[in-house]
């Protein structure tokens, strides 16, 4: 019996189909129909119960750690949820104690949330060595000797690339640097094992390619570093005895729960759980398989039509976007004449950036590139 094609097996579970051939999901992901059913299974609770039901809310949380763990190969207590990924590096970015002199590897192509938290170190008198992301890992070894710690993207917003997670983390293993990934490109994507590639921390929002809602994303500390990264915010959740009201003991939570200091987004962390359970059963070297065809179509077939292409693919180093233009056309035009085609993609910086998911089937690429035959 042949297996059917992805799209063809889960076309159900993304209702943005009969709408739209969705390209976007670099940007924000349209919900998966498990999400957006949990998410409509709390509000319908708490709009007939209001907070009876407050105990089996919490479970979503722990389903939630327990889900994003099992994505990276964490366990859960090194998960902490937070609103986004800039929160995430914020918290670790900031939680560290920082003195004149530390050093800091950092890569000029970075989203401004995994740029900014290392630059303004400069102030306080840290070293930022800052690197391009195709820089050799013989130049990125040179830079990270007497580095404390090195952060860097698993996938570039713009071009697509895709970093050698195993590589990096020889190198910071090796030199005695914190290894930090931006990963929320890649996750949900692509496969993760923090172990295998000696990642210390990440920090991931759950309203790309992990196909869950905005707002809610999740954090990852190893155990053994967690007492070096203080809390800068501070709440009644960040403490041990959370629970207990009047209670006035400041002692930390014993995990990454340290980390989150009141109230969680409940809805959010309802469909993120439920979007990760979906991935996890899909299965990331499956969709990793589906999405690398799909750029990969896209980016020989823009190609073809005489489009530049921001960074060329490999098997290594292909993501799930692909950023493109033709010099003789604005490509805000580019991006308007596809939206009116009923095909999404986004306008980043000069180029056209399409981000197809593991449910595009090769048919919507068609239809994308007959579209670009006719600018």
């Amino acid at each position: 019996m042949t297996t059917p094609a992805l799209w063809v097996e889960y076309a159900d579970e993304f209702p943005v189909r009969r709408a739209l051939t969705y390209l976007n999901h670099a940007a924000v992901s349209p919900l998966c129909r498990r999400a957006a059913d949990a998410m409509h299974g709390l509000i319908t609770d708490a709009t007939l119960f209001g907070s009876i039901h407050y105990e089996t809310w919490m479970k979503a949380y722990d389903r939630l750690r327990v889900a994003a763990a099992a994505l990276i190969n964490a366990n859960a207590g090194e998960i902490a949820l937070v609103k986004n990924t800039s929160e995430g590096i914020a918290i670790f970015a900031n939680g560290l104690k920082w003195r004149a002199g530390d050093v800091v590897v950092a890569f000029h192509e970075e989203f401004p949330s995994n740029f900014y938290p290392w630059k303004r170190l400069e102030a306080e008198g840290v070293e930022v060595r800052w690197l391009s992301c195709f820089d050799s890992l013989d130049q990125i070894d040179a830079a990270c000797q007497g580095a404390r710690l090195l952060a860097i993207s698993y996938v570039q917003y713009l071009s697509g690339y895709r970093v050698d997670l195993d590589a990096i983390g020889e190198i910071c293993a090796r030199r005695g640097a914190i290894f930090f990934v931006d990963s929320i490109q890649g996750m949900g994507a692509f496969p993760i094992d923090v172990r295998r590639s000696r990642i210390h921390a990440l920090a991931a929002d759950g309203h790309k390619w992990m196909l869950g809602p905005e707002g809610c994303g999740v954090l990852y500390i190893q155990q053994d570093l967690q007492d070096d990264v203080f809390p800068t915010e501070f709440g009644w959740t960040n403490t041990a005895q959370y629970t207990d009201y009047s209670s006035r003991d400041m002692a930390l939570r014993p995990d990454a729960g340290r980390y989150e200091c009141g109230t969680l987004n409940t809805a959010g962390c309802f469909g993120l759980a439920a979007s990760l359970e979906f991935i996890l059963e899909v299965g990331v070297e499956r969709i990793a398989a589906a999405v690398q065809s799909r750029t990969d179509e896209i980016h020989a077939g823009v190609t073809s039509l005489g489009f530049e292409t921001l960074s060329e693919r490999s098997a290594g180093t292909g993501a799930g976007i692909v950023s493109f233009r033709k010099q003789s056309v604005e490509s805000h035009l580019v991006v308007k004449r596809l939206k009116d085609a009923k095909i999404s993609v986004a306008g980043r910086q000069g180029w056209v950036r399409a981000a197809p998911h593991f449910y595009i089937s090769p048919e919507d690429v068609k239809l994308l590139l007959d579209v670009l035959q006719t600018i």
